[in-house]
C-alpha cells in the first residue's frame, strides 16, 4: 500500500500563503483568509503564527534556505560560467515562485523591520557570494580584469535587477523583456563585455545546452 505523507499545519498555513500572497498581494491578504482556505479557524492559524511578518519570516527563511542550496551545490565537472548560469535560471524560478517577496518589497519592509533588515543583510551576502563566483571567472580565464569601483557597480546592477525584476514587469509591460528568461539574459548583457574570448565561447555553449528558462534545462 502506498504510504501518504501529512503535510504539518505549519507548512499549509505556509503554502496557501505564498499562492495568496502570489495572486492578491501581502496587503490585501489576512491572516483570516489564510485560514479559511486551509479550513482551520483563525485561533488554530494564531497558534502557529501569530502575526503575518512572523508568516512572511517564515517563508523568506524557506525561500532563502532552498536558494542557499543552488549557491553552494554545483554540477559534476560543469565551469565557472555554467554554474553561474544554472544559478541564475534558479534564481529567475524564484522570482515567480516567491513572487509576492519581489513584487511588494517596498511595502514588506516599511512595514515590517524585522524583515527589512534580514533582506538588507541577505542581499549584501547574496553580492558576495556572486562576487566570488566572478573571480573565479577571472582565475578561470573566463573574466577580464575589472577595476574596484567598476566591479562593486556591476554586482550592484545585478542585485538590482535580481530584486525589481518583477516590479518593472508590472510597470513597463509595455516593453518587451517579459517572457521567462529575461532576467538571466539582462544580467548577462550586464557581464558579457567583461568577458575574454574564451569566457564568450564558453558562455555561448552553455546557453545551446541548457537555454535561458528551468523548463528548457529540464528537457
Amino acid at each position: 500500500m502506498k504510504r501518504t505523507t501529512k503535510i504539518k499545519t505549519k507548512d499549509k498555513i505556509l503554502q496557501s500563503a505564498i499562492e495568496l500572497y502570489n495572486t492578491a498581494g501581502v496587503q490585501t491578504i489576512t491572516s483570516r483568509h489564510i485560514a479559511a482556505e486551509i479550513g482551520i479557524s483563525h485561533g488554530n492559524l494564531d497558534y502557529h503564527y501569530k502575526t503575518k511578518e512572523e508568516i512572511i519570516l517564515a517563508i523568506y527563511d524557506r525561500m532563502r534556505d532552498e536558494m542557499s542550496e543552488y549557491f553552494i551545490t554545483r554540477k559534476a565537472n560543469s565551469s565557472s560560467i555554467e554554474h553561474v548560469h544554472l544559478l541564475l535560471i534558479q534564481l529567475e524560478e524564484f522570482q515567480y515562485k516567491y513572487r509576492f517577496i519581489n513584487l511588494d518589497v517596498l511595502e514588506i519592509t516599511r512595514a515590517f523591520p524585522r524583515i527589512s533588515d534580514l533582506l538588507q543583510k541577505t542581499s549584501e551576502y547574496r553580492k558576495q557570494q556572486l562576487n566570488v563566483l566572478l573571480q573565479e571567472f577571472l582565475s578561470d580565464g573566463y573574466m577580464l580584469e575589472i577595476e574596484k569601483n567598476l566591479l562593486e557597480q556591476t554586482l550592484h546592477i545585478i542585485r538590482i535587477i535580481i530584486t525589481f525584476w518583477l516590479s518593472q514587469r508590472e510597470v513597463l509591460d509595455t516593453e518587451k523583456f517579459t517572457e521567462k528568461g529575461s532576467m538571466v539574459k539582462s544580467i548577462w548583457a550586464v557581464i558579457s563585455p567583461y568577458l575574454t574570448e574564451a569566457g564568450k565561447n564558453e558562455q555561448e555553449k552553455t546557453v545551446l545546452k541548457y537555454g535561458y528558462t528551468k523548463e528548457l534545462t529540464n528537457n
